[in-house]
């Protein structure tokens, strides 16, 4: 009996040349990629369960950042802001309200120390008739006093202060000091030297 076609070609060593040429060759390593002993290539930074790096220093998780939670460019954040804008607000009411303290001590002051100076000087004659009529504060007032005591103040040898709502009538010399302590509290005092003005004379009643 004729032999195979296999039988005839095993004989002939060609089977046996297709099987070596058709085994796969083993992969070549590519520069720069490192090769385990079996050939398999596998990327450098393996990672095992978990999420970190085998070796070397931990990543930062995705998505923060060193200076995450703080602003942005330096800028204080919001509370910081408004922080400062109470602690401002706070000090300016502060300041006001020390001026205003202080403002009422030296007034308080200023009112005592008029009326040690006002204690008996005053001149006023109860049933004096003579009007004597000035401007204060934006209005014409008037104090009584004797002929006599019109012709001082016209002269400026008796002057007029005010002390809780009243008139005095004091001499030039207790209005100068009252001046001093407080000038609001010198109604009128003639200046003897000045020039008179419209030929009024000076003991002429108004």
């Amino acid at each position: 009996m004729a032999d195979s076609l296999r039988d005839q070609l095993l004989k002939s060593g060609l089977v046996q040349k297709l099987k070596s040429e058709a085994k796969p060759e083993p992969p070549r390593p590519v520069p720069g990629k490192p090769v385990n002993r079996s050939g398999d290539r596998r990327p450098s930074d393996t990672r095992p369960a978990g999420g970190k790096p085998a070796h070397g220093r931990p990543q930062p998780a995705r998505g923060s950042a060193p200076n995450a939670g703080k602003p942005a460019s330096g800028e204080p954040d919001l509370a910081q802001a408004y922080a400062l804008r109470a602690r401002s607000e706070r000090e300016e009411r502060e300041r006001v309200q020390r001026e205003a303290e202080q403002k009422a001590r030296e007034k308080r002051e200023r009112k005592e120390q008029v009326a040690r100076l006002l204690n008996g000087k005053a001149l006023n004659v109860a049933d004096a008739e003579h009007a004597r009529h000035f401007e204060h504060g934006g209005k014409i007032r008037r104090v009584y006093c004797t002929q006599d005591q019109l012709a001082a103040v016209n002269r400026g040898e008796i002057a007029v202060v005010q002390q809780n709502g009243r008139y005095l009538l004091v001499t030039a010399d207790i209005a100068q000091q009252v001046k001093a302590a407080s000038a609001e509290a010198l109604v009128l005092l003639v200046d003897p030297n000045a020039p008179v003005e419209d030929d009024v004379p000076a003991d002429l009643i108004w």
